[in-house]
């Protein structure tokens, strides 16, 4: 019987456990992060309301340049320009889904209130030799690696978070195959009466029980550090 694998994209989450410069810049990066996303979403919904015009991810990156250049947002030159790029992104991909009724209007973010993370593409960080570096930092995260990333994979974003009790994650997004469980349906006509019918016998005399589940259940998403992405 032939196996069919499936590429899939997993999170591998971690505990780190930054240096004082690393959380120093990885504080102000989220800072960055949050101030742009505000701004860029202050600007679309000002220009919805003044104009009925539809700002998309091009203009606010375009917007982004010019607020570098002033001295009032300098400091986010300070930081990796990645992070302020993904959460444009991400600002688009939330106003895609408003406009297609499927969540409600993107809200600002506080201080205290929003989760405090930054997402780093490929572009921003480096892993070699299973050690993890960041742009614009001079060493590699101090990272607890709870269980082993798949054989041969390469990350392909990171994202950083701190959560209220300052305790310092680090998710790598990943792609893995995986081997799709047997499903009793793709099974041969013939294996599935013959197969099936002693189980059904038992299941009629015994009751519920092992031999009484289907055949076709699987386990949920994985436990512990890994999570199935689906975009």
């Amino acid at each position: 019987m032939w196996m069919v694998t499936k590429a899939v994209r997993r999170a591998y989450k971690f505990r780190f456990y930054p240096t004082l410069e690393q959380a120093d810049l990885l504080n102000r990066t989220f800072g960055c992060v949050r101030k742009v996303y505000n701004l860029a979403l202050a600007a679309r919904t000002e220009a919805w309301r003044q104009r009925q015009e539809r700002i998309n991810y091009n203009t606010t990156s375009a917007m982004l340049t010019v607020w570098k250049k002033t001295a009032e947002l300098a400091f986010l030159n300070e930081v990796s320009s990645v992070p302020l790029q993904q959460t444009l992104r991400h600002l688009q991909a939330g106003f895609v889904a408003f406009w297609d009724r499927r969540a409600r209007y993107p809200r600002f973010k506080s201080r205290k209130q929003s989760r405090a993370s930054a997402e780093f593409t490929s572009r921003a960080f480096r892993y070699q030799n299973g050690t993890l570096t960041l742009a614009k930092m001079a060493e590699p995260l101090d990272i607890v690696w709870s269980r082993p990333l798949p054989d041969g994979a390469v990350p392909s974003t990171v994202t950083v978070s701190r959560d209220s009790a300052r305790r310092w994650f680090v998710s790598l997004l990943c792609e893995d195959s995986i081997t799709p469980a047997t499903n009793a349906s793709t099974a041969p006509a013939s294996s599935r009466l013959i197969g099936n019918w002693p189980a059904k016998r038992r299941a009629r005399r015994t009751g519920p029980g092992p031999d009484s589940r289907s055949p076709g259940s699987t386990p949920g998403s994985p436990t512990g550090d890994a999570t199935t992405c689906t975009s």
